[in-house]
């Protein structure tokens, strides 16, 4: 099996696994992974739960549409993504509710949407900050998210959801659905915990290598 056979599989394998378990909806949310010759990623419009392997778009290195159904509107995001970090391999974007809702009822502050409330947020998620609002497929978000790409691990988009990027495709969604997971925590704690102690963050720094 080719390399990029693999990657359209996993593609389609991720896909189906976010959607039925509800991470993303209807057409909502895209996939993409790094290729040597240029990108792949889904067709605009696309059923992340119905993802056919030989529709999947393939873009060169120049943007150029190469085969596969449309690419994404979101795809100068995830170009850019991309270009400023070599040691991404794939980039997951959900339109996930508890994070949506986040967005809508307030975020912990801009710098970091959720504070650091459980282990597995600080080490496979880590610093998450928040985009203002603009229309899907806006070049100006791509812009500042790419001046963000070698800082964290994502960004949230403001009443849209969270665009996560990782070595691989698979890593990418796992930190998605940790983060999900601990936005549901948040939501519906009452009162909202309080974060995680210094001594606590500066443990998991020297243990895991993932400092807060």
């Amino acid at each position: 099996m080719s390399r990029e056979h693999a990657l359209r599989e996993e593609i389609c394998t991720v896909g189906i696994s976010l959607y039925q378990r509800g991470y993303t909806v209807g057409s909502a949310g895209n996939i993409s992974a790094r290729l040597d010759d240029g990108w792949l990623i889904t067709p605009t419009d696309a059923c992340l739960g119905r993802l056919d392997p030989v529709a999947i778009a393939k873009v060169n290195l120049h943007g150029e549409w190469v085969s596969g159904d449309r690419p994404s509107k979101t795809l100068a995001l995830h170009r850019r993504v991309y270009e400023r970090n070599q040691g991404v391999g794939g980039v997951v974007h959900t339109h996930s509710t508890a994070l949506v809702a986040l967005t809508l009822s307030g975020v912990w502050s801009r710098e970091d949407i959720l504070p650091p409330i459980t282990p597995y947020q600080v080490m496979k998620v880590g610093h998450l900050p928040l985009i203002d609002y603009c229309r899907p497929g806006s070049p100006q978000v791509a812009k500042r998210v790419a001046a963000l790409a070698t800082q964290v691990r994502g960004v949230m988009l403001e009443r849209l959801g969270p665009v996560i990027w990782e070595s691989s495709v698979s890593r990418a969604s796992y930190a998605l659905e940790e983060l999900e997971e601990t936005a549901k925590l948040w939501l519906m704690s009452d009162p909202r915990p309080a974060p995680l102690g210094e001594d606590a963050l500066r443990e998991l720094a020297e243990v895991f290598g993932t400092p807060w």
